[in-house]
Formats: structure tokens, C-alpha cells, sequence
């Protein structure tokens, strides 16, 4: 048996990551060895999007300090981290889906080679009604966050990557995702 994948989930704000990751967890079939992680972030729990573990800035500091994160990133005034307990998944031999970083991806590449970047991709029109929709930003803020996306997917490499069409229907790319990773894990036990 190989090594187990850690599948790294990436895309632009607004691209339908955590939507996503929501929908293949509740769709993943019993017997199938994949657990999902939290991300331990600074931003409070009732904020809207994903499933977190929400700490303040001290807190998220002193776990830092502490080792508790086996991978970490700032973005956007925000901190980010992914627990070590997914060493030990791994090393179980679970596949773990981990909501992650497009800018991290090339040091996370360097910790877990038989990381899998899975990359949510919208076109720049969906992508920039979905975020005036959000309303988080402002247009400006928009604008910067389409240039910034548009720059980060072309310059993306990767000998593993997947790449999930999000621009239609939600369960369209669910299924996909879900197949794709269901098919990894399948591979990797045969």
C-alpha cells in the first residue's frame, strides 16, 4: 500500500471551496478512509463560510510557538493554520482534505510529498458576482482579489494537481470532486 494523499483544496475567495469541501463530506461513502481537518483561524466562528476552529491572535500565536500546526499562512490580516493532529492521520493512513492556501502551496508541497492540490477554478465572471454578492468587499477590493486570483491560477504548477470546474451548478462539481478524490484513494489501496 502507498502513502496516504493529503488533498489540498485551493482557489480563489468565492471560488466554492468550502461549499465544496461541505458537500463531499457529507457525501463520502462509509468505508472510504478520508477525515477532514479544521483550520484553527482568526476569525471569529460565526463569520460565515467554513467549519473552523476560531482563536484569537494571542492564542493562534502561542500554539505557533508551541508546534501545534503543521502548516500555517497570513492572509488577508488573517492567521491560518492546519493542526498537526493530520500527521497522524496520515501516518494512520487516512487520506485528509485540508482547506488550503494557494500561496502556501509550494512550501506544504515541500512537507507532504503525496500532497494532492485540488484547484477550485471559476471563471472571472462568476467568480466576481459571487464576491459583490458575498459583500465582504468593496468593488476595488473585488477588482484586486480577480487580478490577484487570475495571476496566482496561471502561475500554479504541479505534478499532481486536479482541477474541479466550479462555474455551474454546485453538484456538478461535488460529484466531481468526489470522484476524483474517491478514485485517488481507490488507487492508492489497490
Amino acid at each position: 500500500m502507498t502513502m496516504a494523499n493529503l488533498f489540498y483544496v485551493i482557489g480563489a475567495s468565492g471560488a466554492g471551496k468550502d461549499s465544496l469541501i461541505h458537500y463531499i463530506r457529507e457525501r463520502m461513502p462509509v468505508g472510504i478512509p478520508v477525515v477532514f481537518a479544521h483550520r484553527y483561524i482568526t476569525r471569529p466562528a460565526d463569520a460565515g463560510g467554513e467549519n473552523h476552529v476560531a482563536l484569537n491572535e494571542r492564542e493562534f500565536l502561542l500554539r505557533l510557538r508551541s508546534g501545534c500546526y503543521a502548516m500555517n499562512w497570513f492572509s488577508h490580516e488573517t492567521h491560518y493554520g492546519i493542526g498537526t493532529e493530520i500527521n497522524a492521520w496520515l501516518a494512520q493512513g487516512l487520506d485528509v482534505v485540508v482547506n488550503g492556501s494557494r500561496a502556501y502551496l509550494g512550501e506544504a508541497a515541500k512537507l507532504y510529498p503525496n500532497l494532492v492540490p485540488v484547484l477550485i477554478s471559476v471563471n472571472p465572471e462568476v467568480l466576481r458576482e459571487r464576491l459583490l454578492i458575498r459583500g465582504r468587499e468593496t468593488s476595488e477590493q473585488v477588482n484586486q482579489r480577480l487580478l490577484q486570483a487570475n495571476q496566482v491560477e496561471k502561475e500554479l504548477r504541479h505534478p499532481h494537481l486536479l482541477k474541479v470546474d466550479n462555474n455551474e451548478l454546485l453538484q456538478n462539481a461535488g460529484e466531481s470532486l468526489l470522484n476524483a478524490i474517491h478514485e485517488r484513494v481507490r488507487n492508492k489501496c489497490a
